[in-house]
């Protein structure tokens, strides 16, 4: 699994990511990481989501140039 920790005290809009939450728990995909569930632990919200190998795609997105067509081609997929 992968932990997301959000810090709520640097979270000025937490209804945004209530919604979030609430759209990624009743959306299941094979091609989208699946949320598992979330915990609040002291000040901060854990999100458990399956784990990727290779990272997120925006730390792909700093390391690797993509011309247009290949951004497409990963957005529809």
């Amino acid at each position: 699994v992968a932990i997301k920790q959000l810090s709520l005290q640097k979270q000025s809009q937490k209804e945004l990511i209530v919604n979030e939450l609430l759209v990624v728990r009743n959306n299941k995909h094979p091609n989208i990481i699946n949320y598992l569930d979330s915990y609040l632990v002291g000040d901060k919200l854990w999100i458990i989501m399956e784990y990727m190998d290779g990272g997120t795609l925006s730390s792909v997105i700093k390391e690797v140039y993509m011309a247009e067509g290949e951004i497409a081609a990963i957005c529809r997929e």
